[in-house]
């Protein structure tokens, strides 16, 4: 995962974060292949980057993941990228109690949390990061939020830490060269009876 974040300000409140739709993909396709060139050196791989290959089927088409954009609203560019997927660690690259510790059915994974690096800095990764969480909480399944990062990837490690994180492993020397975090779901609030009145007139329209 790669961002490079300061403190939001008054930019954060000038860019749209949105759940990513087809006609985003395109450019959410080539925000991430640029992100694997210039973050982290190793360029696109098919054997590591499938969801890439397929956002659509991964992200859209599937009720329990979902893939979120920010927007510049005066060109429409896409500037940043997050989402959640369930699963587990991939044995391969993990340590054994770092893959037992992930129900895959329970487990939000954050991924691809990638910002242009020309629109870093203006609290684009934090707006996204705040909606994928919410997500995951809203969807119900979830019991933990899990994510990992590749620390050499500038501003990384300092912008998780910043966040509300729990570090469970530092790998940045073993399979994995990453650094693991776990994030509590965020409290959801209880509607109040207005709400839960709008909601059953919606329901029933």
């Amino acid at each position: 995962m790669s961002t490079s974040e300061r403190t939001p300000g008054e930019d954060a409140r000038k860019v749209t974060t949105r759940p990513a739709t087809v006609d985003d993909l395109a450019e959410v396709r080539a925000l991430m292949i640029r992100t694997f060139d210039e973050d982290f050196g190793y360029g696109y791989n098919p054997a590591f980057h499938a969801d890439v290959d397929d956002p659509q089927g991964v992200y859209l088409d599937n009720p329990r993941h979902i893939l979120f954009v920010t927007v510049e609203p005066a060109t429409g560019q896409i500037l940043g990228t997050a989402g959640i997927r369930s699963g587990g660690l991939k044995p391969a690259f993990n340590e054994p109690w770092l893959v037992a510790r992930y129900d895959p059915e329970r487990t939000a994974q954050i991924v691809r949390v990638y910002t242009l690096r020309e629109a870093r800095g203006r609290g684009v990764a934090r707006a996204l990061v705040e909606r994928v969480t919410a997500f995951a909480a809203a969807e119900g399944g979830y019991a933990v939020i899990a994510l990992h990062t590749d620390p050499r990837s500038p501003g990384a490690e300092r912008f998780w830490r910043s966040m509300p994180t729990t570090l469970i492993h530092d790998d940045r020397d073993g399979p994995s060269e990453s650094l693991h975090f776990e994030m509590a779901l965020p409290r959801q609030a209880a509607p109040t009876p207005q709400e839960e009145g709008q909601g059953d007139d919606e329901a029933t329209r």
